[in-house]
């Protein structure tokens, strides 16, 4: 499927000239990193565990492992990819929020241990896993990352090139990788998680600054990113109103989200402690 007419812009990427129309867009780099991402995975849990001997992995992590690739599949193709794209940051934030906050717990939760170990053996490549998964590291990486893409001039940059919209969003999949691996490391004897309580402290504490980044773009009285305004617009939506409901689902559903895993700590903290 393809897009509604293009008109091209000096210095920007064509976009649409009418309002958004239902399609499914696939974009071959997605399909094949995703596909690449799943056979390495199975192959892993697959031929590679059985020529070892190593355990089976359990149905519900494969299960959650498939579920991150269907993330990155939904979020970064069809009516997603293409409302973020060129038509509504609301739709754009969703879509952040998808690859920070679900894909990587997905992600973690479905990979096992003795997969991880074998690619973290070399002494160098050890130290730099164990230096970025620091909860500290992790949390100021991810933290930059977020506010540097958020501001006007690098976020309008990443909007008019495709190139550097990827990037981005390969920084945003990784980063938050590392911010996750701190309270979820399936490997805890090469790389070492937090404990419950410790944990439960570092997701509030990681959460403020993406709250105050959604707070800042939810009350600013102006449109912060020029590259929606051209855009025509879709479901009755003003710029300003479709940057303040994102700035809202940045902060509110993002904020939740984070609560929501604090609380499933706290659970898993209190049935160990039984």
């Amino acid at each position: 499927m393809t897009l509604p007419p293009f008109a091209p812009l000096l210095d920007e990427r064509p976009r649409p000239t009418i309002p958004y129309e239902w399609s499914w867009s696939l974009h071959p780099s997605v399909l094949v990193g995703t596909g690449l991402l799943g056979a390495l995975y199975f192959y892993g849990i697959g031929p590679w565990r059985r020529a070892r001997g190593l355990p089976p992995v359990p149905r519900w992590k494969v299960a959650s492992f498939c579920g991150s690739l269907l993330v990155l599949l939904g979020a970064l193709n069809g009516p997603m990819h293409d409302l973020s794209d060129y038509y509504l940051f609301s739709v754009h934030m969703v879509q952040h929020l998808l690859l920070t906050l679900l894909f990587p717990p997905l992600l973690i939760l479905g990979t096992p241990g003795w997969l991880v170990e074998p690619l973290l053996r070399p002494p160098v490549l050890r130290r730099a896993a164990r230096v970025a998964t620091h909860p500290v590291a992790a949390a100021v990486i991810f933290t930059f990352t977020i506010a540097v893409w958020h501001l006007a001039p690098y976020y309008d940059l990443m909007m008019r090139s495709h190139e550097v919209h990827i990037a981005t969003h390969l920084m945003f999949m990784v980063t938050a990788t590392l911010l996750w691996w701190p309270v979820m490391s399936p490997a805890p004897e090469i790389l070492p998680r937090l404990g419950y309580g410790v944990g439960m402290l570092y997701l509030f504490l990681v959460g403020i600054p993406m709250q105050i980044v959604a707070a800042l773009i939810t009350l600013s009285d102006g449109v912060l990113y020029p590259w929606y305004t051209a855009a025509p617009r879709t479901w009755g939506l003003t710029p300003l109103d479709d940057q303040q409901l994102g700035g809202l689902l940045m902060w509110v559903p993002g904020n939740l989200w984070m609560f929501l895993a604090i609380g499933v700590l706290f659970f898993v903290w209190a049935k160990e402690s039984e």
